[in-house]
């Protein structure tokens, strides 16, 4: 048995991430593409299969609905765009998917949504109950109401937080390339696909190269960045041809077609959470003790390893922790308020009682709300 074929036969529950690419043309919707999908998700449905759908091409339906030209649009007009087109996206799938009497339900989300801890287990939540009913959830980012503070930037970005947040086994990108290739196939059309990567290191990324989408904001940049993420879950990845008839039924056939990522060292969902949703609020210094403590010996931080506390925030907030030359080491979530650790700062543990008062935790942050950043672990 393959090593695809090995982890395929354990999903019973995966993420689909279909880009604009995919789903639109100059002409408007694929309704063709979409008509497929729907069918092949339906059959694997009734197969016992739990799938929820990542599907982008609200602002691609809405540029072709009002007949604008290709371009740069600004901000506003790109929330304007998905306000147009997003009804058309979901009333497409809506109709397709009834021809083969199936329900689908529209979640609209932004990256703040998920940033927030109760918001993120409520969207959780939502997203159970429906697959409890059997519906088909079909998710985009909100772009009517993000801005550049809140947007994912692309939905292969959402597609992996969206792994994590149902639980899922599997995600699987269809894109207009076909797999990861050794080079740009757009620039060197004699490149060869590689149709199994173990572990996603420099030589990777390069292969990913710079350009993004033909029609949306991602490329394969943002899939190595999703694979990266899903991974360390536990879960693998996999980029193939949207297009293809019959896309889902070739792969979990084994088929060796586009690109299987296989998933490395495990992460819990709240580190995964803690990694991922969480924006810092602000940096710790850590001296070179406490960095070799959290990298080396997998240890809480302390006040002791603290020299200097950047940016204000409360106690809970997400904070970035540096070594002395800038570069980040891990993030987490603090037990103390900056105004809590300005006064703390280098002192031993038993010594928080008398400067701040009353009895504190030990740790500045916990091992356990401790996410250490891979490549300071591989330096």
């Amino acid at each position: 048995m393959s090593l695809r074929c090995e982890y395929l036969t354990k999903v019973r529950r995966f993420v689909i991430k279909v880009g604009s690419a995919v789903l639109t043309t100059e002409e408007g919707i694929a309704r063709e593409v979409i008509n497929n999908l729907a069918a092949e998700i339906s059959r694997f449905k009734r197969q016992g299969y739990e799938i929820l759908l990542v599907s982008s091409g609200a602002i691609a339906c809405g540029r072709k609905k009002l007949g604008l030209p290709l371009r740069s649009f600004t901000l506003t007009e790109k929330q304007a765009l998905a306000a147009t087109g997003q009804a058309e996206l979901i009333q497409t799938y809506e109709d397709y998917f009834a021809q083969y009497h199936e329900h689908s339900a529209q979640i609209l989300l932004t990256r703040a949504d998920l940033e927030d801890r109760r918001r993120y287990l409520l969207a959780r939540n939502t997203i159970l109950t429906l697959l409890k009913w059997g519906v088909i959830p079909i998710i985009n980012e909100n772009d009517t109401v993000a801005v550049e503070e809140i947007e994912f930037g692309d939905n292969d970005l959402l597609a992996a937080m969206v792994v994590g947040l149902a639980g899922a086994d599997l995600l699987i990108c269809l894109s207009d390339i076909d797999a990861l290739y050794e080079k740009d196939p757009r620039e060197d059309p004699a490149a060869k696909p590689i149709r199994l990567v173990k572990e996603i290191d420099a030589t990777v990324e390069a292969m990913a190269g710079k350009k993004p989408g033909r029609l949306g904001r991602g490329g394969m940049v943002s899939k190595i960045r999703a694979a990266k993420m899903v991974t360390a879950l536990g879960v693998p990845m996999i980029i193939a041809p949207g297009r293809e008839p019959l896309i889902l039924e070739r792969l979990f056939a084994g088929e060796e077609v586009g690109t299987f990522f296989l998933p490395a060292r495990k992460i819990s969902a709240r580190k995964f959470w803690i990694a991922y949703h969480s924006r810092p609020a602000g940096r710790l210094v850590l001296d070179a003790g406490a960095v070799e403590a959290i990298l080396k010996r997998g240890k809480s931080l302390l006040p002791a390893g603290i020299k200097e506390v950047q940016g204000r925030f409360e106690r809970g907030a997400c904070v970035e922790c540096l070594d002395e030359r800038g570069r980040r080491v891990a993030i987490g979530l603090t037990n103390y308020s900056a105004d809590e650790l300005a006064k703390i700062l280098g002192c031993h543990s038993r010594e928080i009682c008398k400067r701040l008062g009353d009895i504190k935790q030990e740790e500045v942050i916990h091992r356990d709300n401790l996410v250490v950043d891979s490549l300071a672990l591989e330096s």
